[in-house]
């Protein structure tokens, strides 16, 4: 076992040498669509409709077909979306979506998304009785669908047991988006190597916001805002990472679909703006460290 402090230093932004982002930019956005697959043959790992009398049920239709309405209808709205800006995203995939919803997965290899690691089913770390064969399992999924090894790692529900930092460094995963903690990239200490933490957020996914908090559609795209507004005013003295995360089944929805677009029709007026993939990131700190 390894507590923070052994994996990583504690390191205040005020105190940080001046960071430089292509072109000088203030900024790097990055889009992150998760896309999940889950079974209905187990409890659904989240809900929008409670069961009657609270009990859990098995199959779990509407909330099972919540899920799917995402992948039947709002994923193709989300990638319209995005390429109408011409806006690549990272996608954190299950990678047995590539066999289960096969043309959600080649629209985004064909749409130059990158594929980064995510399990193979929807499901905490926790749960599964042979980690490193899941990781090892997910990496050769999308390595051969894609034919690229995946260089990034988000965890089903950001989750992590102990061990799992290591076995994703032993298997050749290459940077993280789990620590929530800061907003530039930093290292992670491993039994087989750093691994680099590029910033993700769960203030500004839409889980939290929309399914969890309760919060109005028309919020989100405030939230934005402000998280944007703020972080490219300190970028011009150090640049930050702003990282965006949004389900097809929550954003692909009709009646948020608009709030989606407005976020990046805002943030595309503004100059000095990187808009990256994780793994554009992770490649340009890696190279241009402090």
């Amino acid at each position: 076992m390894k507590l923070p402090h052994e994996r990583f230093d504690y390191s205040p932004i005020v105190g940080r040498r001046r960071w430089t982002l292509p072109k000088g930019a203030r900024i790097a956005v990055w889009t992150i669509v998760n896309v999940e697959e889950w079974s209905i043959e187990k409890a659904m790992p989240r809900q929008y409709l409670a069961t009657p009398q609270g009990v859990t049920v098995v199959p779990d239709v509407p909330n099972w077909a919540w899920h799917d309405y995402g992948m039947r209808v709002g994923f193709w709205r989300l990638l319209e979306a995005l390429q109408k800006r011409k806006i690549r995203a990272t996608t954190a995939i299950n990678a047995n979506v590539c066999n289960s919803y096969p043309p959600v997965a080649r629209a985004m290899l064909d749409a130059g998304w990158e594929f980064m690691g995510h399990g193979v089913v929807q499901g905490a770390m926790h749960l599964l009785s042979d980690q490193r064969e899941a990781i090892r399992q997910a990496i050769s999924i999308l390595q051969k669908f894609t034919g690229k090894k995946p260089k990034g790692w988000l965890g089903p529900g950001l989750t992590e047991t102990w061990e799992t930092l290591d076995l994703l460094a032993q298997e050749g995963i290459e940077y993280v988006s789990d620590w929530v903690n800061d907003d530039q990239p930093y290292e992670l200490r491993t039994t087989a190597g750093r691994l680099v933490s590029v910033p993700y957020t769960i203030e500004l996914n839409d889980i939290p916001m929309m399914i969890i908090q309760h919060h109005a559609s028309s919020e989100w795209l405030q939230r934005c805002r402000d998280q944007f507004d703020r972080l490219y005013a300190e970028g011009a003295r150090n640049p930050r990472v702003m990282a965006i995360a949004v389900h097809p089944y929550i954003h692909g929805v009709p009646h948020r679909i608009k709030y989606f677009e407005a976020v990046y029709d805002y943030i595309r007026k503004h100059k000095g703006v990187w808009m990256a993939t994780g793994e554009e990131i992770y490649e340009w700190y890696k190279a241009h460290k402090w």
